[in-house]
């Protein structure tokens, strides 16, 4: 019962403050943004490390005149904070992943790019390991034929959590170099070379 009321005062409190410092800490940062000359039109899966979500909603919004899309977030307590402060940066959220319920999100997250909405995803989770790239991501862009657009962030200076992801925060006042590649078409390819270049372009800003 303790516990049950501890998580439910968390998910109330700390979704709020964390977009608030997120958006206050982005704020104060000089930013530089490195673009593609061309987003495709059509809805495209938008590729990010786990440890590196933390400014990743300003470069998505910054290469779409009208965003509309949903994270692939775990349906763990931490991935519900993560989907509620995500709420308040204006993004959506489809709960589940490759170990939990993962045909049932894959199924969701293809509708969503049929719809007509990008789906954001981190290929290397919810738990690792860190930086390799899982089925999930492959198997989406080459069932709906979805250019995939890689979103990075590298700040100066910043703080690294102990987490398996190590998990990155800049720190306030420093310099953000915010990346968005050229959109990879992985059509045709077999898994291992699409996920070969897919981890490519991701380790590009790896830091």
């Amino acid at each position: 019962m303790r516990k049950r009321l501890l998580r439910a005062l968390a998910l109330f409190l700390i979704p709020p403050i964390g977009a608030l410092i997120i958006r206050l800490f982005y704020m104060s940062s000089k930013k530089v943004f490195h673009l593609p000359k061309e987003v495709p039109a059509e809805p495209a899966v938008m590729a990010l490390w786990h440890g590196d979500l933390f400014y990743i909603p300003f470069i998505y919004f910054k290469i779409r005149k009208k965003p509309d899309v949903s994270m692939v977030i775990s349906d763990h307590f931490d991935g519900k904070i993560i989907a509620k402060t995500n709420s308040y940066l204006n993004l959506k959220s489809i709960h589940g992943s490759s170990t939990r319920n993962g045909a049932k999100v894959l199924i969701a997250a293809m509708k969503v790019l049929k719809n007509g909405g990008d789906i954001g995803i981190t290929p290397d989770g919810p738990k690792g390991p860190r930086h390799e790239v899982a089925d999930g991501i492959i198997i989406m862009a080459q069932k709906t034929k979805s250019k995939i657009v890689v979103l990075s962030c590298v700040p100066q200076r910043y703080w690294q959590l102990k987490s398996w992801d190590k998990f990155t925060i800049p720190k306030p006042f420093t310099t953000v170099d915010l990346y968005a590649s050229e959109p990879i078409d992985i059509t045709g390819m077999e898994r291992e070379e699409a996920r070969a270049l897919i981890k490519e372009q991701m380790l590009l800003h790896d830091y």
